[in-house]
Order: C-alpha cells, then structure tokens, then sequence
C-alpha cells in the first residue's frame, strides 16, 4: 500500500521541481565553466556563500581556511538538525567537451559531477526556504571542499560545531551508469573502501652483464606484483568483493644496470570493515616473504583513505519512500554497489544517514563517458528533481524524528 507522505494541500518538493529546473541547470553550468581543484575551492566559496545570503540563508564560511561553508535554515518549529552535503572540488583534466558551458580554466574539469552536486544543494536550499513552514528542526547545508582527496570529510567536521549539532545527513552522487531521472538509495555498502599502498623494494644494485652479483629489484618487483593477485584469487571468499591493485612501478635509470632498488603503488578497495586487517596482513606477509625469498627486503606502507560507504536501512527506507512520493515509482532504481570511494563515508561512521545514486546518463547529450574522463558530462535538466528528494527528505527525517 502506497502511503502519501505529504500533508493536505501544504506545498510539496515536488510541486517546485519544474519551477527551479532553469535555476539549478544554470548553477551547475556556471560552476562546470569555474573549477576549482582540491583545497583550492576559494571562489567557489565565496560564490555560494553570496548565492545562499540572497536567499536568506544564515551562512558560516571557513574562514581560517577560505574553503567550505555551512548554511543553515531554521524551520519554522524547533526540532533536531539534519544535513545536506555537497562536495565542491574539481579535478586536474583537460576538458575535451564542445560545449558552451566548457571549462575556462586550462587543465581543470569537473569531471566527477560536483558542479551538480552544488547546483542540486542550491536547489534545495531554495525548495526549503519556500517550505520553511514544514520544517520542524534545522536543516544544516553542508559545502564540503577536498573530496577527491579522501581527506575533505574530516577535516570539514574539525569546521566549528555543525557536525556536532546534527543528528543526521544525507547526500548523493550524480552517476553516469545510472539512466537520467532515476535515482538509487539502497541500504548497505555502496561504495567501496579506498586505501593506498606504497611498497618500497631494496636489493642490490650490479652490472646489466652480470646479475649473479646484484639482487635485482626489478626481478623482486615483478614477483610481488604476481604473487599480489592471489590475495583476492586464493586469500579472499569468492563471495567478497576485493580488489588489489598495482598502478605503478619505479625502479632503475640506465640500460646496462641493474637496479637495487623499486617502489610500487597501488590502492586496495573492500565493502567489509572486517576484512581491512586480514587483507593488510595477507599483502604485507606477501610483499615481505616474496622479496625475502629473492634475497631481498620490501617494506608496505598501507595508507587509509576513506572507509566504505554504508547506508543504514531507517535512512534508505526513508530515502525510498521520499523518492516514490516526490518522483513517482517508476523513478526509484536498483543499483549494485560500485568500487570507487567516498569520503562520505566518514560521515556515516557516526551519524545515521543515506548516500543516493543520481542516474545522469543521457546518450542524446553525449552524456555517457564515465566519471574522470575529459568528455564526462550529465543531463542537467534532471537535478532539479534531485533537489526536491534532498528537500523532501530532510524535511521527512525531522517530522519522523521530533
């Protein structure tokens, strides 16, 4: 039985989607033509904090830094604080697109969609503010620098007390494997865990003409390399999703020496928290005997980048029937869970919440290259019904939980 979460005739999300669809299509291609990288979001910044003062909104720069905002919009009953989060950083690509909304800075792109995801949260803000009525609590906007790093996330909740104060968050990721208008907000791992290895090998450098002197690190590299593939293959359940990857390789200069030395990076991503230690310890005891056995030594530097993104299923079940009552259905997708991460995650470890899949794929406006890519780009005229799923939940989740 379909349940119509709305009450009476009071003005709904979704009653404003048409309304600011010209509105949040054109933030989201006045930021794509202005990014601005990782820590450096300075302009961006400030051009949220004008747009959110205009609409009345009470806004808190980081002003140590000059990066990152909070907004907050006081409803009209006093309740519990939610919130809604943005990340705002661009990427270092060149932009191959023929559009008239092209990146005007040389070398630098949104290539991960977070021009719609600040164009959505203004969206919101908008929605909410026309909706103040029906807002039992705070509803906290959270403008988040940083996220390709890993590190955005915590150092953003170090800004003030916002984090603190609220009991709740929400946000999404525009997503180019999901068809454009439909959106994702299962219950459970979502995106992977990312961390980031360094394995330093040291031999012994020698002559190209005579290796039975040297201890060649390329040699001991290589064999690492291979013997790192049955971490997944022979170390992990068939049932577990793990992956291991070796990105690259540096070692040796010249061509008639061999090198006594070889650093390789790589990145290891799982869905279960229970695993990273199993999975550390089976690399670290693979890169140390491997190298061992050659007569060399490697030592593994494991870096945690962000944990995996897991929603709890109160928030996805909110989540889903706001997406049904505000979208219709049809509009609520399934989706598998994907390996790159999130450092939204760092927010899920202490706050309950919900992080959505936005489908943008459109072929007819060549949006259907994958995320990083120079051509990547998004139907935009869908975001504004992204907007209203933010608004509507955040309003939901406070009525739910006074």
């Amino acid at each position: 039985m379909h349940i119509d979460i709305r009450g009476g005739d009071t003005m709904h999300s979704r009653d404003l989607i048409e309304q600011y669809k010209g509105y949040v299509q054109n933030w989201r291609r006045y930021f794509h033509k202005h990014p601005e990288l990782s820590n450096e979001e300075f302009e961006t910044t400030k051009t949220l904090a004008k747009e959110l003062e205009s609409m009345g909104v009470e806004v808190h720069v980081d002003t140590e830094r000059g990066i990152g905002l909070i907004g907050i919009i006081h409803g009209a009953k006093h309740g519990k604080a939610i919130a809604l989060r943005a990340d705002i950083d661009a990427l270092p690509v060149h932009e191959h697109n023929a559009v008239d909304y092209k990146s005007e800075v040389e070398g630098k792109m949104h290539a991960c969609g977070h021009d719609g995801h600040m164009a959505i949260l203004l969206g919101a803000a908008k929605m909410l503010m026309s909706m103040k009525d029906r807002i039992e609590g705070d509803v906290y906007l959270a403008f988040q620098p940083a996220e390709e790093t890993g590190a955005g996330a915590p150092d953003f909740i170090k800004f003030g007390d916002w984090y603190d104060k609220v009991d709740a968050i929400f946000g999404g990721h525009v997503w180019i494997d999901l068809s454009a208008g439909l959106m994702s907000v299962e219950e459970g791992p979502r995106m992977a865990a990312s961390s980031q290895i360094t394995i330093n090998v040291k031999g012994k450098q020698g002559h190209g003409a005579q290796p039975h002197q040297a201890i060649d690190a390329i040699v001991v590299a290589s064999a690492i390399v291979m013997n790192l593939q049955t971490v997944v293959s022979r170390n992990v359940s068939a049932l577990d999703s793990v992956v291991v990857t070796i990105g690259n390789i540096h070692s040796g200069s010249e061509w008639n020496v061999i090198p006594g030395e070889a650093s390789l990076g790589g990145t290891v991503r799982f869905f279960d928290p229970n695993q990273e230690q199993y999975i550390v310890d089976t690399i670290r005891r693979i890169v140390e005997h491997t190298a061992e056995a050659y007569g060399a030594t490697a030592t593994l530097e494991y870096i945690k980048k962000v944990p995996p993104t897991i929603n709890d299923p109160e928030s996805s079940e909110l989540a889903e029937r706001v997406v049904i009552d505000t979208l219709g259905k049809d509009k609520l997708s399934k989706m598998r869970k994907v390996m790159p991460g999130e450092d939204f995650a760092w927010y899920l470890q202490d706050k309950p919440g919900c992080f959505a899949f936005i489908g943008i794929q459109n072929p007819d406006v060549e949006a259907t290259y994958d995320h990083h890519n120079n051509r990547f780009n998004m139907d935009d005229t869908v975001l504004s019904a992204a907007s209203a799923v933010y608004a509507e939940y955040a309003i939901q989740w406070l009525k739910e939980h006074n």
